[in-house]
């Protein structure tokens, strides 16, 4: 799957601390798609790109082990 992320708003887990510590950011503009990144790497790393149908049980089963 290939989706062009420049320009897209990102943000934050509001379980994010604020200190630069291990997060991930996620964007809402592309329909059908979760991009996901490092926020340390903020646009000079990768983005992983999940499939929505994909990305929601995955929540649901971290939200489970928190």
């Amino acid at each position: 799957m290939c989706a062009d992320v420049n320009g897209l708003s990102w943000r934050k887990s509001s379980y994010s601390n604020g200190d630069g510590g291990d997060c991930l950011e996620v964007s809402d503009g592309l329909p059908g798609v979760v991009p996901v990144r490092d926020s340390k790497l903020a646009g000079a790393g990768p983005v992983l790109a999940f499939r929505d149908s994909a990305w929601a049980p995955f929540i649901e089963a971290v939200k489970r082990r928190a």
